[in-house]
């Protein structure tokens, strides 16, 4: 996040969707070491991490994203072989460009008051409490 508020995102270069820059961990590195290094490899900007601010299940797919407020610290805006655009984007922009699960990632971070866990089924929010598939019976309950 820039201090004028604006958020980075990147547009996805394999399904056009915009989100924010990240990726998978590799096995000998921290969660601080990866997201400086995915956001530099999508992005062509340094960062500082600063926070964690969430963590985001994905119920359908089995994935879990930790998310941390970071700041620039040098670089240029560029694309890579994954993002086919780079954009700051005010809090306004984020909402309209991006699906609930992804922009509520980026609006937590804004509020200060994480870390926040949330779950979705890729596109939408589920609400605590409800279930994904509720017609799926463990077995001993028939």
């Amino acid at each position: 996040m820039r201090e004028d508020g604006h958020l980075l995102a990147i547009r996805r270069a394999d399904n056009g969707t915009w989100e924010l820059p990240g990726g998978i961990l590799e096995l000998d590195e921290t969660p601080e070491a990866g997201v400086t290094r995915e956001v530099l490899e999508e992005t062509g900007i340094h960062i500082e991490v600063d926070e964690l601010t969430g963590v985001y299940k994905n119920m359908t797919r089995g994935i879990i994203a930790l998310v941390f407020r970071c700041k620039p610290s040098g670089g240029t805006e560029r694309t890579s072989s994954e993002s086919t655009a780079v954009s700051w984007l005010t809090p306004e922009e984020v909402s309209e460009r991006m699906s609930e699960a992804f922009a509520i990632r980026l609006l937590d971070a804004l509020d200060g008051n994480g870390p926040h866990v949330r779950s979705h089924d890729g596109q939408h929010l589920i609400p605590v409490g409800s279930q994904l598939m509720p017609d799926v019976l463990v077995p001993g309950d028939a």
